[in-house]
């Protein structure tokens, strides 16, 4: 064998501790594979001397200094998995530039500035890595972005945030409320003290902007994902989608189209959107992540298995190490971004999208009739109509209740006319909205 791969490891909370221990059980067979020794030279931390239980590290390796870490001669890859934006980005700018590999399992950085990362890398001919940022230990970013290098991408769809999906899919199960389904995840330990970047969608965003990026060849980032969170699903959203042989999910769709003119496009979004139970998407519950891709030549294929956590996100890490260390040994590196075919991202108007459409109307003659006539002047269908009773009020008409779901259109039109029957005399509410995906 050859002289050791020298790893820095910026990081050691509940993933940089999952690394550690793989590295350690499976050094023997790390090393077969690439041909040379993997040996740990530091491990950057924001405070020394914490409690870090058994793990088989040395404490002298720990230093506060990860910016000299990251400057030493004897690094030859960093390992990056402290998160956020700032401090993260000077660091691995400065290890790219400096000709080392980096693997990262840093989403938000990517999606936020994955073009600086990418030119730092080419400048020093270094090889830059990320299969964690994006669902955990499934093998997804790789296959999109070499073996199905030589097929046309034509749609991603993704659940790609384990605690939202765990939420949706405790309301689906239960009839739950999502307060009490957010509560029953927090006690569970899948959601954060402060779970605003996954229920409001920010962290399926950037995700969504990686998987656009690979798929498209196109820079996408996440400021062009059109993002809305689950917060105001509600019980009776999921019941209505029950009744419609639905169920509903936080969806990352990145999906090719053409504009007005004809140009050749993408749009790239994240919502809650109702499925049909016979889509492979729908059965994915508890905290586990799939995601879906349509090709010209491969078709149809999904990906599924477990989106986040220490050891699942480590084993994505450590599988980039492997293949950067050998292609450090072999003098070689991989395969630079592709970013030539410079899509347009679409706005999120023009995206093509079914409403469902929860209306509390007065319950009088015509009312349907008013009601149509708005979707009409939008150049909106209405696929199918439900009416149900919804009770009256003293001193007034008494309620019905109108569910609408509509053919596809534009999301704008679809829009414009819900903000049209929201100004209706006849419409006392509009009481859901959410987008119909996957031909229910």
């Amino acid at each position: 064998m050859t002289s050791p791969v020298r790893l820095a490891l910026l990081g050691c909370g509940t993933v940089g501790q999952e690394v550690v221990r793989l590295l350690h059980e499976q050094s023997a067979d790390l090393a077969a594979r690439i041909g040379a020794p993997l040996e740990i030279a530091g491990i950057a931390v924001r405070r020394l001397g914490r409690d870090r239980g058994d793990l088989p590290v040395d404490e002298d390796l720990f230093t506060t200094d990860a910016l000299g870490l990251i400057k030493r001669d004897d690094v030859d890859v960093v390992i990056e998995v402290v998160g956020g934006i700032e401090p993260a980005r000077g660091w691995l700018v400065e290890a790219l530039r400096a000709g080392k590999s980096v693997v990262t399992a840093n989403k938000a950085l990517l999606a936020e500035d994955g073009v600086a990362l990418h030119e730092a890398a080419a400048e020093g001919g270094g090889d830059l890595y990320y299969e964690a940022s994006v669902a955990g230990a499934i093998p997804l970013l790789r296959p999109l972005r070499e073996s199905l290098h030589g097929d046309r991408i034509n749609r991603v769809t993704g659940i790609v945030n384990g605690t939202t999906n765990f939420i949706l899919s405790a309301m689906d199960a239960t009839g739950a409320g999502f307060a009490e389904a957010l509560e029953e995840a927090t006690a569970l330990g899948y959601a954060e003290a402060d779970p605003t970047a996954d229920v409001e969608g920010f962290d399926a965003a950037a995700k969504a902007a990686i998987l656009a990026s690979l798929a498209f060849h196109t820079r996408v980032g996440a400021a062009d994902v059109h993002r809305e969170g689950i917060t105001e699903v509600t019980a009776a959203d999921m019941a209505s989608a029950q009744a419609m042989g639905c169920t509903i999910k936080l969806l990352c769709i990145a999906a090719r189209g053409v504009d007005a003119s004809g140009r050749e496009t993408v749009s790239v979004r994240v919502h809650p959107a109702m499925i049909p139970r016979s889509h492979p998407l729908a059965s994915v519950g508890d905290a586990f992540n799939a995601v879906f891709v349509e090709a010209d030549a491969a078709g149809q294929l999904m990906f599924y298995g477990r989106g986040a956590g220490g050891a699942p996100t480590a084993s994505a890490v450590l599988g980039d190490v492997v293949a950067v260390s050998r292609n450090r040994l072999a003098g070689v590196r991989a395969a630079s971004e592709s970013a030539y075919a410079d899509l347009s991202v679409r706005p999120m108007g023009e995206a093509l999208t079914r409403y469902h459409v929860s209306l509390d109307v007065a319950d009088r003659p015509g009312v349907l009739a008013s009601v149509a006539s708005v979707f009409a002047r939008h150049d909106v269908s209405i696929a199918t109509v439900r009416q149900g009773s919804a009770g009256g009020s003293p001193g007034r008409d008494g309620d019905a209740e109108l569910v609408i779901v509509t053919h596809v259109a534009p999301d704008a039109a679809l829009a414009a006319t819900v903000g049209e029957l929201r100004g209706l005399d006849i419409v006392r509410s509009v009481t859901s909205v959410l987008r119909v995906e996957g031909g229910a």
